[in-house]
């Protein structure tokens, strides 16, 4: 599959076989992620691998969207440890690089995910350092679930024309022209 193919046939995966994630395939996956860019290379993400029924369980609970990671055979945390930045914010952006590689590269590998969010919403990042030992300093952004996935969902083109400035911002129907 090429990269374009990969990004407009990528979606979100909500229902999952019981069929395992290989050992082989989660590290391809945090690899990719790892490869993301980051600000100024400071690589803050961390990760987290979900395999244990109850891991997952207490993790979906902490978030009222996130029950089919119960379900997946796979979660990967994604947290920034904000002790280690060197560019103080950007973590949110270098770890929501890190999610879509891990999007990308488990649809291209034949596999489902769905991002769930966890950040900014205090009390699910609070529910998730509890449930798993996070340090205060190291933030969940989000988990991604990961599996075979249960459920075929065709090519969306999300393309809008309208959306799309030129030069500088133009005025549409609804919108304030400041």
């Amino acid at each position: 599959m090429d990269l374009l193919e990969a990004i407009h046939t990528r979606r979100s995966i909500r229902r999952f076989t019981s069929a395992p994630v290989p050992e082989g395939t989660a590290e391809t996956l945090l690899r990719a992620a790892m490869a993301a860019p980051s600000a100024g290379n400071q690589q803050v993400w961390r990760f987290v691998v979900l395999r244990s029924p109850d891991a997952r369980r207490a993790v979906a609970a902490a978030n009222p969207h996130a029950g089919m990671l119960a379900e997946a055979p796979l979660g990967i945390v994604v947290c920034a440890d904000t002790a280690a930045e060197r560019y103080p914010g950007f973590w949110v952006q270098d770890c929501s690089a890190a999610i879509q590689n891990i999007l990308l590269a488990a649809h291209a590998a034949g596999y489902g995910a769905v991002w769930l969010g966890y950040h900014p919403r205090e009390d699910r990042v609070e529910a998730v350092q509890e449930a798993l030992g996070i340090p205060r300093d190291v933030r969940p952004l989000g988990v991604v679930a990961v599996g075979r996935p249960a459920e075929e969902k065709g090519r969306v083109d999300r393309y809008d024309p309208d959306k799309v400035h030129h030069e500088r911002w133009q005025g549409f129907a609804g919108a304030s022209e400041g």
